[in-house]
């Protein structure tokens, strides 16, 4: 992984744009979506970025930038077509301990600027590294057709209802239940139907755990789909083994890992209403399905 993604506070961000052409105009658009301090700095001035300032979401200085400009921000963009120009300040902005992105130039850049699709509270960033922004964008135009508008105002619905949900189920594990189960119900509309969808979340809402067995000898990327968002729930994955990386891979990451646990101490597990899985040999698993038979077996093509 090249690069981490990270999402970053912009309240009071500090940015530098060094450039305001075409290019610049349109980092601008998605930069002005925050509360960043903006300033841009330029001989040259398109009209999109003049239309900017002008509507006061740009501090904009006409003239040829300085080195003594890096003092006091927080992250730099170039935007120039002066190769030599975003060199120099390039340079100087990352011995100064600054975040630069220079547009074209990924080996000039320490931190890249991704696609993104913007639902309000929900964000998707995508990157390909620098190498393929024509393939990123693509990817993003059909994220933008799969994601509907919905999503904004249910997500500002949800915030709202936080500090409810808090309130009426106190136990960390209810509330991770409660939202599982208000998304089974709710999925990604906002309409009339969220806010019943909210309260019979509540009156659903099962306490009862969750047991997955998987046999080791089991290829795991035969395993069905819904096999996959199964894992994405789990508290616990118990094993004696060791866990092949495809497994690791496509169980929730912050699910405990421990080893294998006795029959007494699994039952007690799922009467807390804890999803735990099992990944075993073929025997331990036979043992398993015996003596817990709601259990999910999960293999090829089944569940």
């Amino acid at each position: 992984m090249q690069y981490f993604p990270i999402f970053a506070q912009a309240d009071g961000l500090k940015i530098l744009m060094i450039g305001a052409g075409e290019v610049a105009s349109r980092k601008l658009e998605l930069l002005c979506r925050t509360q960043a301090h903006i300033r841009v700095i330029a001989p040259d001035v398109c009209d999109a970025v003049m239309a900017l300032a002008t509507q006061g979401q740009i501090a904009l200085e006409q003239r040829f930038a300085e080195l003594d400009d890096l003092e006091g921000i927080d992250l730099l963009y170039m935007a120039t077509s002066d190769e030599p120009l975003n060199r120099q300040f390039a340079l100087q902005a990352k011995a100064q301990g600054l975040w630069v992105n220079v547009v074209d130039a990924p080996k000039l850049c320490n931190f890249i600027t991704p696609a993104i699709v913007d639902r309000g509270r929900l964000q998707v960033a995508i990157s390909t590294s620098g190498a393929a922004p024509v393939f990123a964008r693509e990817l993003r135009a059909r994220l933008e057709t799969w994601l509907p508008a919905s999503l904004s105002g249910l997500f500002d619905f949800i915030a709202e209802k936080r500090t409810e949900v808090q309130d009426r189920l106190p136990a960390f594990e209810q509330r991770k239940l409660f939202w599982e189960q208000f998304f089974r119900l709710n999925g990604d509309r906002f309409d009339e139907r969220t806010d019943n969808n909210f309260e019979q979340a509540f009156d659903t809402l099962s306490t009862s755990g969750e047991l997955l067995l998987l046999d080791a000898h089991t290829p795991i990327d035969l395993l069905p789909l819904a096999a996959v968002p199964m894992m994405q729930r789990l508290d616990w994955l118990c094993s004696d083994l060791d866990l092949p990386q495809r497994l690791s891979e496509l169980v929730r990451r912050d699910a405990g890992r421990q080893p294998m646990l006795s029959l007494s101490e699994l039952a007690a597990r799922l009467e807390k209403g804890e999803r735990v899985m099992v990944y075993g040999e073929s025997e331990t698993i036979a043992q398993l399905v015996a003596h817990f038979p709601m259990a999910k077996h999960l293999r090829p093509g089944a569940l």
